[in-house]
């Protein structure tokens, strides 16, 4: 069984972008700047004035796991889960499981692209390696 974060105020649409096939990030109005995790205030400028914006929904791995102990009954092991600096939103890293390729190819520096996976009514993003 996967947990699945309670939806807020301020990160409905991060969790929700997903059936759109979005990767929706915070930016805050006044400054600009890119928000993750979402928050209700900037926490550059304190401006409480923030808008969720689809972004590419590309980046860069940052860092990875390969994961090989199943922590629940019925965990598909081995799995990596990759830290993604995502385009389109300086500072913005997305750590969500790696998709659609052998866990042991993930590499740090590799391109990605977003994909969702969609449980009851929340989308949660994971990453699969673009070709």
């Amino acid at each position: 069984m996967t947990p699945l974060p309670e939806l807020t105020a301020e990160n409905t649409a991060f969790w929700k972008g997903g059936a759109d096939g979005k990767l929706m990030i915070t930016f805050c109005s006044d400054c600009a700047a890119a928000i993750h995790p979402p928050q209700l205030v900037c926490p550059k400028c304190w401006c409480e004035t923030i808008e969720s914006k689809a972004v590419a929904g590309t980046g860069t791995v940052y860092s990875y796991t390969v994961n090989h102990q199943p922590w629940v009954p019925d965990m598909q092991v081995p799995f990596a889960l990759a830290v993604v600096d995502v385009d389109d939103a300086p500072g913005v890293r997305v750590t969500a499981e790696v998709v659609n390729a052998d866990p042991e190819t993930v590499t740090i520096g590799q391109r990605m692209r977003v994909t969702f996976r969609n449980l009851d009514d929340i989308w949660l993003p994971q990453w699969e390696p673009m070709i």
